[in-house]
């Protein structure tokens, strides 16, 4: 691979969510302090909405690390989950013991016992489900009546939901009003700009060890955010195969060879080139053709096509 090439210790634009690499972007800082500051007042639902490969894992494993020391976490990467598979799954979270075994009402039961032990020990109950917009409809509503429970003065669970825009999609509809209501804090994550693209690849590349001179000109980078949307993952598919290509050929420097070809191997991006020196072949070659026919057709509408097309055969000009 091209660690040594390079001098890393690491490789910097993987795709495992690492908070190691964790770049504090307007964007994403925003979403951390609107998360926190939520969690903090009490709130019973926060959403972050992104596109794909915004960061939202990232986010979230970020916010799970930050998190207050008082708050008790359950994590669910992938709530793909019917209504009861939702609530097993919640109740294993939190250490509930033998939820697979009991009953619904039973487990809705010890549940709520469990949130009201922890908030009676100073705890407070955080429910983080990534990849949101994956809930079928009934577990959605099941996810309601989760946070109904409640003492006097404040929620027993609150929930962040990290997801796609499809999320929004869903909630939008009048079955969901009353859920869409409580949800009381939101953010966008937005994608990166070209002069945050550059700072994000700089970034990741000295946190893995790179310390020599800059890999990516600034008119790469401006070409390859271009090409990636601003998406930080298509950013890390595009600068791996890019660190890939100059290693398999000896270079140190990175090329436009070198993006050209690693947009060219992958799917959803995409870069308008200028073709100059095509273009000027072809162009030229069309003006010619053109000048070539208008003085064809002048010569025949002067002297006759009989008279041309006898001296043609006769070898005959005048």
């Amino acid at each position: 691979m091209y660690l040594y090439h390079f001098g890393l210790r690491e490789l910097p634009f993987t795709l495992t969510p690492n908070t190691q690499f964790y770049l504090g972007l307007e964007s994403h800082n925003e979403a951390l302090a609107v998360l926190l500051t939520a969690l903090k007042t009490g709130e019973g639902f926060i959403k972050v909405v992104g596109e794909v490969g915004t960061g939202k894992t990232l986010l979230c494993r970020k916010l799970l690390n930050e998190i207050p020391e008082h708050f008790v976490t359950a994590y669910i990467p992938n709530p793909y989950l019917k209504p009861d598979e939702l609530r097993r799954a919640v109740a294993v979270e939190l250490g509930v013991k033998q939820a697979q075994r009991m009953s619904t009402q039973l487990l809705t039961q010890r549940i709520q016992a469990r949130l009201l032990a922890l908030h009676g020990q100073g705890h407070s109950v955080v429910l983080i489900l990534d990849e949101a917009q994956a809930l079928p409809a009934e577990s959605l509503e099941a996810l309601r009546l989760f946070t109904n429970l409640e003492t006097e003065t404040r929620k027993l669970l609150q929930v962040v939901l990290f997801a796609q825009p499809e999320l929004d999609q869903l909630l939008a509809e009048q079955r969901f009003r009353q859920l869409r209501q409580r949800i009381t804090f939101s953010y966008q994550l937005r994608v990166l700009s070209v002069n945050e693209t550059h700072y994000y690849i700089q970034h990741r590349l000295k946190v893995a060890g790179y310390k020599g001179a800059a890999l990516f000109s600034p008119a790469i980078t401006k070409k390859l955010a271009k090409a990636s949307k601003g998406i930080p993952r298509l950013v890390n598919v595009l600068c791996h195969k890019i660190l890939m290509l100059a290693y398999g050929q000896g270079h140190y420097k990175i090329t436009l060879s070198h993006l050209k070809s690693a947009i060219n191997d992958t799917e959803d991006t995409k870069l308008f080139w200028p073709l100059r020196s095509k273009l000027m072949t072809v162009t030229i070659a069309l003006v010619s053709l053109a000048l070539v026919l208008s003085i064809l057709y002048l010569s025949v509408d002067y002297l006759g096509v009989d008279y041309l097309v006898s001296d043609y055969f006769t070898g005959v000009i005048d």
